[in-house]
């Protein structure tokens, strides 16, 4: 065997070591049974909504029959079907300026030194971890003292500025990830900085950047609090509106609109992460 053979299969037993065994967490006491419980608490209320929804019952707690008249009234009711128009126009809005806005703080995160990064991304980022209904308070007192209208432009305002982390955790991730050999082979062909950030750092962050846009409108048209808060005349959204219905009667309408927000938010998911896959 020459030297060149032995140096060789060196550097491959060198390339390829053996990978460490992880922990197995099944072999934890009362693991499994902490899982299923997890599972059961999380996902069988859910369940109960979807089955209750086809009950014939007025009472949504008492099952009689199946039917499907509860989907049949809720197309056919006038209120809330304003109710999801105010949604949607409230969430394509706040959709639309947080993605933008989470393009350009991505963008911007990306060229600041690791200390100044870590400071902005904790200022953006401070809706995920406040609790809600602190921020929701805070929005009216400003609101009210600097004369902004309650209602659908008030809500749009409040809904971009706590979706603009969510919206931006896909993109920045996505941003980090990007290899730096296409855009220096672009400025070395002469390309300014806005033509690359138009046919190179955009095309490749269309994946991330609808994925973003995706979490955002989800949370968006599903918040209640800070909708509840700013909500005015005419400007009720289907979070809002469905509060108001179990305050009275509870009936299988409500489980029928709420499987129906339960398959919206399946979908919105399960894009998100199609995209996410894709980008990878």
């Amino acid at each position: 065997m020459t030297d060149r053979t032995v140096a060789t299969a060196a550097e491959t037993e060198w390339v390829a070591p053996k990978r460490r065994r992880l922990v197995n967490l099944r072999n934890f006491p009362t693991f499994t049974f902490m899982s299923w419980a997890v599972l059961f608490f999380l996902y069988l209320p859910l369940l109960h909504v979807v089955i209750y929804s086809f009950n014939s019952s007025r009472i949504a707690t008492i099952w009689e029959s199946p039917s499907v008249k509860w989907y049949i009234k809720t197309f056919h009711n006038d209120d809330i079907q304003r109710a999801l128009i105010n949604s949607f126009q409230i969430a394509i809005g706040a959709t639309i300026f947080s993605t933008v806005l989470a393009v350009l703080a991505a963008l911007g995160l990306q060229r600041m030194k690791r200390a100044g990064s870590t400071v902005a991304w904790a200022l953006i980022g401070a809706p995920l971890i406040i609790a809600e209904i602190v921020l929701a308070v805070g929005t009216l007192g400003f609101f009210m003292a600097v004369g902004i209208p309650l209602g659908k432009v008030g809500m749009t305002v409040a809904h971009t500025a706590f979706c603009i982390p969510f919206a931006l955790i896909p993109i920045r991730a996505r941003l980090g990830q990007l290899d730096n050999a296409p855009f220096e082979a672009a400025a070395d062909l002469g390309a300014n900085e806005s033509q690359i950030l138009r046919k190179i750092t955009l095309p490749l962050l269309s994946p991330a950047i609808i994925s973003g846009a995706l979490l955002a409108f989800a949370i968006s048209i599903d918040d209640f609090i800070t909708s509840f808060f700013l909500s005015g005349p005419s400007s009720t959204t289907l979070p809002v509106y469905i509060f108001g219905m179990i305050r009275s009667t509870v009936t299988p309408e409500v489980d029928a609109i709420s499987t129906l927000l339960l398959l919206f938010s399946g979908i919105v998911l399960i894009s998100s992460y199609i995209l996410n896959r894709r980008r990878r």
